[in-house]
C-alpha cells in the first residue's frame, strides 16, 4: 500500500497482482490495483479490476462507477450508462471528485443517447453544488439543445458560443437564479434567433420559472423556425393543459397528425378533450395511450372520467378497479402510485413533456 499511496504506481501494480495471484478473492487488492491503472489512464486493464471487484462484492457502488467510467473511457456508452446509473441506485463513495465525475458523465451519456430531459437532471445538480465549470456548461448547452453529438461544437463556431452560453444559462436556471438566466437567454435569442432549439430551450427555462405566457411565446417561435414542430407543440399543449385547454387543444390535435406514432401525444390530446366537454373524442385517444403506458394509473383515471360521462359505467368501474389495483401495487413496491409511469404520477399533477413521453415506452 505505501508504494500506491506515494504514487509509484509501477511499483504497486506488480505487487498486487503477485498477491492477488495468491489470493484472487481479495477485493481489496483488485480495488487497488485497479484504483492505481485508473490513475495512469489505463482502463482496459482497469476496467478488468474493477469487474472482479464487483463480482466479489456486489452491492460495492463505488467500484460499480469506477468500472461505468472505465468502459465510458472505452467507448462502451450502454454499458456505461447502465453500470454508472445502478452506482447511484447501490451509493456511491462520498468522495466529491469522484461523485461529480459520476454526476457528469451520466449526464453526457444521456445525452449522447438522445435523453436529452434525463441528461440535464445530473448536470443540474452539478450546477447546483457549483461545480458548474466550461466542460459541465458546454454537456448541459448540448443536452438543452438536443444534441447527440460525441463531442463538443469545434471551439471559436458560432455552435460553440451558443452552447456554452446557454448551458450557462440553463446552470443559472438550475440554481433557482430565473432572472439572470432570462436576462442571458433573452441576449441569446437575440443574437442567434435561428439556431434550432433555443426557443424550445428558453421556453423550458420560462415553465421552470412559472412564466407560462412567455414560454408560450417561446415555444411559438420555435415551431415557426421549423426545425421540429411537434415537440413545442406538445409543451404549448402541455403548458396550457391546467390554464385554457381550449387554447392548447389545437397544438395537440396537430401533434398528433405529425407523429401520430407518439402515445403521449395521443394521452395529452385525450386529457384536452375532456378538458373541453368531448369526451366521445377523447376516449379513442385515451385507449392509444392505455394500451403503450398499460402501468399509468392517472391513464386510468382519465378513462373513468370520461367513460362515467359518456355512461359507459362498466367502463369506469374496470378503469378505476385499474387504479385501485395498481396503486396497491406500487405501494408493496413502495413507490409512488403510478409510480413507473410516463404522463404523471397523479391526475392533479402538471404535464411534463418529458424524454419517455417524445419517444414513446420502451419494449
Amino acid at each position: 500500500m505505501e508504494a500506491l499511496d506515494a504514487d509509484k504506481l509501477q511499483t504497486a501494480i506488480p505487487l498486487f497482482r503477485k498477491a492477488l495471484a495468491l489470493n484472487p478473492r481479495w477485493a481489496e487488492g483488485w480495488w487497488s490495483l485497479g484504483t492505481a491503472y485508473y490513475d495512469q489512464e489505463s482502463y482496459a486493464e482497469a476496467e478488468l479490476a474493477f469487474q472482479r471487484v464487483v463480482a466479489i462484492d456486489p452491492k460495492n457502488g463505488t467500484a460499480r462507477a469506477l468500472f461505468g467510467l472505465c468502459e465510458f473511457e472505452l467507448g462502451d456508452d450502454k454499458a456505461a450508462l447502465r453500470d454508472i446509473e445502478a452506482s447511484k441506485d447501490l451509493g456511491i463513495d462520498l468522495d466529491p471528485h469522484l461523485r461529480n465525475d459520476v454526476f457528469f458523465h451520466e449526464g453526457v451519456l444521456l445525452q449522447r443517447a438522445g435523453m436529452f430531459g434525463g441528461a440535464e437532471q445530473p448536470f443540474a445538480s452539478l450546477c447546483i453544488g457549483n461545480a458548474g465549470g466550461d466542460d459541465v456548461a458546454r454537456a448541459f448547452g448540448m443536452a438543452a439543445l438536443r444534441m447527440r453529438d460525441r463531442l463538443p461544437p469545434a471551439p471559436g463556431s458560432e455552435a460553440a458560443a451558443v452552447v456554452e452560453q446557454v448551458g450557462r444559462a440553463a446552470c443559472l436556471a438550475a440554481r433557482k437564479d430565473f432572472d439572470s438566466a432570462r436576462q442571458q437567454f433573452t441576449l441569446i435569442t437575440g443574437a442567434y434567433p435561428h439556431f434550432p432549439y433555443v426557443h424550445l430551450a428558453f421556453g423550458r427555462v420560462l415553465l421552470d420559472a412559472h412564466d407560462i405566457p412567455g414560454a408560450i411565446a417561446e415555444f411559438k417561435r420555435e415551431i415557426d423556425e421549423g426545425y421540429d414542430r411537434v415537440l413545442p407543440m406538445l409543451q404549448i399543449a402541455a403548458a396550457e393543459y391546467k390554464i385554457d385547454p381550449a387554447a392548447g387543444l389545437p397544438y395537440a390535435e396537430q401533434a398528433v397528425a405529425l407523429a401520430p406514432q407518439l402515445p403521449f401525444a395521443h394521452y395529452l390530446l385525450g386529457l384536452l378533450l375532456t378538458s373541453t366537454g368531448a369526451d366521445e373524442k377523447a376516449i379513442p385517444e385515451l385507449e392509444t395511450a392505455r394500451r403503450a403506458f398499460p402501468q399509468d394509473t392517472q391513464v386510468y383515471w382519465s378513462l373513468a372520467t370520461a367513460y362515467a360521462r359518456v355512461g359507459r359505467a362498466q367502463d369506469a368501474a374496470k378503469a378505476r378497479a385499474e387504479v385501485a389495483r395498481l396503486s396497491r401495487k406500487s405501494a408493496q413496491q413502495g413507490e409512488g402510485a403510478g409510480a413507473g409511469s410516463t404522463p404523471g404520477e397523479s391526475p392533479d399533477a402538471p404535464i411534463r413533456v418529458t424524454d419517455a413521453a417524445e419517444q414513446g415506452p420502451k419494449n
